[in-house]
């Protein structure tokens, strides 16, 4: 079976470092692919259900992150990139801010080629850095953007605040 390779990164404010991670995993049809909104939903309730494991509140949706969050995987797809760093410079704390978010921005996740919303956690919750943005309990907002590029793959983006 063909495999793509999956990239997961992220950025933690303290210190504010970027991690990476290449992952690999069997590759999926876009047919019958679920509405995006939908998949960020299931990624909500996937991230406060790990949270309220490891002991954290859940996390409130924030439509200031959730904007932010799609606005950088759409800038991902349209220029055919995939960092934390955005097409025209922006950090994430630059866009959250553009986007509205006036709290403090906490760290992003983003990830690509992940099918579905519990590919993509498996992903981030195995991941040390990521799974740390994630559980940081810290958190009480998040945002997140899951845009299609022609292809119909995914790419993920996570924003958390306080």
């Amino acid at each position: 079976m063909r495999t793509i390779v999956r990239r997961t990164a992220l950025v933690v404010l303290a210190p504010a470092a970027a991690f990476g991670m290449t992952l690999a995993a069997p590759a999926a049809s876009a047919s019958a692919a679920p509405r995006t909104s939908t998949l960020e939903a299931q990624v909500v309730s996937l991230t406060n259900k790990a949270r309220v494991k490891a002991g954290c509140e859940r996390l409130v949706i924030s439509r200031t992150l959730t904007e932010a969050a799609e606005r950088h995987s759409a800038d991902m797809v349209r220029n055919r990139f995939f960092s934390h760093t955005g097409a025209n410079g922006s950090r994430f704390t630059e866009r959250t801010r553009r986007a509205g978010f006036t709290r403090r921005a906490m760290g992003e996740n983003i990830a690509w080629g992940y099918r579905d919303a519990r590919g993509v956690m498996r992903g981030w919750l195995n991941s040390p850095g990521h799974r740390r943005n994630m559980l940081n309990c810290d958190s009480t907002m998040i945002g997140v953007g899951a845009v299609r590029n022609a292809k119909g793959v995914l790419y993920w983006t996570q924003e958390f605040g306080n």
